[in-house]
């Protein structure tokens, strides 16, 4: 008999979670209360705001998974070089060459990592349900997991949470959080450049927090911009050309002319699960940890989990197993712990412009860049472990 796998969250973490254990061999139900049309959006020259700087490991993982091809003939930018710096460009550039790689991840737009995922669903008999209303309760045994809305009941062998930062599986499992909410907000800008397509994306730390430049697909980027949630605000509010003034002033290294497309503007918060796993339930991706932004790593963290997950799960008699899914916490918990801190590392100890620190942090920066073999090791990690 099947392992009956019920997925609640269809976003990239849920969808990628459906498509690697239905693969398996897995029955699997996915819980989407906005489900979404694959095919709509992979053809639509509409452009996404929101982006995810894909690393090697996770590019990898859609590939297995069959979603990397749709996304190469869709919109997608490799990145080659990686910079990071705060008093001027050069300070530390990590490049593909020095791991001897065609590149170093990708820049794609969510929605098009969604809906490539999603378009696997009707080959690999993933049954999407979109129930009225949120979980009323959970129920848990030796025999499976029991998921009750108000008109409707799903029954499987384990229940896994994908559904984000405000997880309401996390809720009904009594799993609790720690975390706080940063003192900035983050606006993301869409811009429609008028330069040859670009392949560095780069960092700028600033005392009022990072500024960021990721390279899309011809003719469009995005600009990551940190600082006060007031600012930000105001600033979202003004006109396309006003506002385009203020960026001008702000990111220095712009390769080119451009117009403004979309603003959006969004809290950052870093939240960690106390546990990973109760019982029959096992939390993956943004309901386990959410991440600031700081370097992208957050759907690569929830690809990470994912593929560790269904390691564990491989060919076992019980999906639900607590021995199994306590293997997959053991194995996941430290790892985004350590990003977790390293991110906040980073932008606390930049996120000022206090004389000794500043003068540290440019050494620091200087020193890393001429750091041979660590430097390499550390690039090998943000690429996911994988060159």
């Amino acid at each position: 008999m099947k392992n009956k796998a019920l997925i609640v969250g269809g976003g990239m973490v849920g969808a990628a979670c459906a498509v690697k254990l239905a693969k398996q061999g897995c029955e699997v139900t996915l819980i989407e209360t906005s489900p979404i049309d694959a095919e709509q959006i992979l053809q639509s020259e509409q452009v996404d705001i929101r982006v995810s700087a894909i690393n090697r490991f996770s590019e990898l993982l859609l590939e297995e998974l069959g979603a990397m091809s749709s996304l190469k003939s869709a919109r997608n930018a490799q990145y080659r070089q990686l910079e990071a710096y705060e008093d001027k460009p050069g300070q530390l550039i990590f490049d593909c060459d020095e791991v001897n790689s065609t590149h170093l991840g990708h820049i794609i737009e969510n929605n098009l990592i969604q809906a490539a995922l999603w378009r696997q669903f009707a080959e690999l008999k993933i049954q999407v349900k979109s129930p009225q209303g949120q979980p009323i309760s959970l129920t848990q045994d030796d025999e499976g997991v029991t998921l009750l809305y108000q008109q409707d009941e799903f029954n499987a062998d384990l229940l896994i949470a994908a559904d984000g930062g405000r997880s309401q599986i996390r809720q009904l499992a009594r799993i609790g959080v720690t975390g706080w909410q940063y003192d900035q907000h983050c606006m993301g800008i869409l811009i429609k450049l008028d330069a040859p397509q670009q392949h560095k994306t780069w960092q700028q730390f600033t005392p009022n927090g990072p500024i960021a430049f990721l390279p899309m697909q011809y003719p469009y980027a995005n600009l990551i911009w940190y600082d006060e949630g007031s600012k930000l605000k105001q600033l979202s509010g003004l006109s396309h050309a006003t506002l385009k003034q203020k960026i001008i002033e702000t990111f220095f290294e712009l390769p080119g002319d451009f117009d403004v497309e979309q603003v959006a503007v969004f809290p950052l918060a870093r939240q960690h699960a106390n546990q990973y796993v109760a019982n029959r339930v096992v939390l993956v991706g943004d309901a386990a940890h959410t991440i600031n932004p700081l370097a992208g790593q957050g759907v690569n963290l929830g690809f990470k989990d994912v593929a560790a997950l269904s390691d564990v799960l491989n060919n076992a008699d019980d999906i639900g197993s607590l021995s199994l899914l306590r293997k997959y916490e053991k194995k996941r918990r430290t790892d985004n712990l350590l990003m977790m801190s390293m991110m906040d590392a980073c932008y606390f100890g930049f996120s000022n412009s206090v004389g000794p620190l500043k003068a540290l942090r440019n050494i620091a920066l200087n020193v890393a860049n001429k750091a041979g073999p660590l430097k390499r090791e550390v690039l090998k990690h943000a690429m996911g472990g994988i060159s």
